[in-house]
């Protein structure tokens, strides 16, 4: 994959029939400033702007019947090339996709170019899959009416990993699941609040010691709430081992 230059913005193109439902998210908290700082560009394309009827029809029934529409091939195919660039990346949502993950995070945040194409309703023309998308990404087990939301999902993940997005170097490396684990727990004034003590080692300024309970913590937490991660890190030291 061709990583963005440095300095240069990672672009993110979202093709949906339902760009509307990217405006609150798009224009509040983090990603606002980090489109403003010029870590990200990100432009909401109309599907239905590629169509060629006068009803600017973007769907139609399956061919062999079925309930539901499938997103037509036409407006898609015309919408990737007309954002196309020598670095893009096509990655289509659909509940078919890879299991989206931090490291697919990681590695979508070194990009170029990422162009999300949202699937809709009954899903899309095949084509698509065979023709233009370079990966497929799916959110979790479950079912969306579109690929809106999802989208949103993946480019708050990946814009939070740009360079000075979070304000600080290696901010983002304590969150749960960039070191394999989840995160430990923590805490804020006041010291009790009903009753609630913080743990005294966090008002210790023992730095050594606060590091080794957060340790502790993260792989108490994981183990009780997310033992397959604790798998995964075991199988992948053994295959590192083996290698």
């Amino acid at each position: 994959m061709t990583g963005a230059a440095v300095g240069a913005p990672l672009q993110i193109d979202v093709l949906t029939l339902f760009p509307g439902m990217l405006d609150g998210f798009l224009d509040e908290s983090m990603m606002k400033r980090a489109v403003r700082a010029g870590a990200v560009a990100i432009r909401r394309v109309n599907l239905r702007d590629f169509t060629a009827d006068a009803h600017r029809t973007a769907d139609d029934r399956p061919f062999g019947g079925g309930p539901g529409m499938v997103l037509k091939p036409e407006p898609v195919f015309a919408a990737v090339a007309a954002v196309r660039t020598a670095g893009s990346r096509v990655v289509l949502m659909t509940p078919q996709g890879r299991r989206f993950d931090q490291a697919a995070a990681r590695r979508l945040a070194a990009a170029a170019h990422l162009i999300l194409v949202c699937g809709h309703y009954e899903g899309v023309d095949e084509r698509i899959r065979q023709a233009l998308v370079d990966e497929e990404l799916s959110i979790g087990d479950y079912v969306l009416t579109n690929g809106t939301l999802p989208a949103a999902v993946v480019i708050d993940a990946v814009v939070r990993l740009l360079p000075g997005v979070l304000g600080g170097a290696g901010a983002a490396e304590a969150d749960s699941f960039s070191a394999g684990a989840l995160e430990y727990p923590q805490y804020t004034r006041p010291a009790e609040f009903r009753g609630l003590r913080v743990p005294d080692v966090l008002l210790s300024g023992d730095h050594a010691a606060i590091a080794r309970w957060r340790a502790e913590q993260s792989r108490r937490r994981t183990a009780a709430r997310r033992p397959d991660l604790m798998q995964q890190e075991g199988q992948a030291e053994h295959e590192h081992e083996m290698a």
